[in-house]
């Protein structure tokens, strides 16, 4: 039996995207805590020469696009979703290397407010001190041992982190810093338990 395969042309960037964390958002009821399923954010990494920003920080753009400098002479430009032909469009392509659109491939959450440093600080490996992981870093550290890329991207004042892993590691890293947050108020399905 002979199977013909088609093959068509299509660009990951213009593929209708599903995140593996379902679109969560899960909150504590005084505010104090709130874990945010952000996978669908546009994820551009860039490789190539040139400080766009240095390694370790992160710098938001007018238009809102977040570069962030996660490795030296490696950049995450990470911005709204659907946003990722225009966020390559406005790249200085002159320096770079490669030019790669990540989005579909990673998980990234947002974990947030007055106890998220002490939430994430039950599961990672970094000490999240502000003079060590100051609003604006950029770092790579385990979280419940899954290797992860965070930024800490405070708003209005509020202690926030993103938190971005392999997709196939997202599910249970959400329930991972999910559980880290029951202490702090987090209302959890018990779906996502993962005692």
């Amino acid at each position: 039996m002979r199977i013909s395969i088609t093959k068509e042309h299509a660009n990951v960037s213009e593929q209708l995207f599903h995140s593996p964390l379902n679109d969560r958002t899960l909150t504590s009821s005084d505010g104090v805590i709130e874990l945010t399923d952000e996978s669908a954010t546009t994820k551009i990494l860039v490789r190539g020469q040139g400080p766009v920003v240095a390694y370790g920080q992160s710098k938001l753009l007018p238009n809102g696009t977040l570069i962030c400098g996660s490795r030296p002479d490696e950049w995450l430009f990470l911005a709204g979703p659907g946003k990722s032909t225009e966020v390559q469009a406005a790249i200085d392509q002159s320096e770079a290397t490669s030019i790669i659109d990540i989005t579909h491939g990673r998980a990234m959450m947002r974990l947030s407010g007055p106890a998220a440093t002490q939430a994430l600080a039950k599961v990672c490996s970094i000490d999240l001190a502000d003079d060590l992981t100051p609003d604006g870093a950029a770092f790579s550290a385990s979280v419940a041992k899954v290797t992860c890329d965070l930024v800490r991207a405070d708003r209005q004042g509020i202690q926030t982190y993103l938190i971005s892993c392999e997709r196939s590691f997202g599910a249970y890293l959400f329930s991972a810093v999910a559980d880290a947050s029951l202490e702090f108020g987090l209302s959890v399905p018990a779906e996502l338990s993962l005692h």
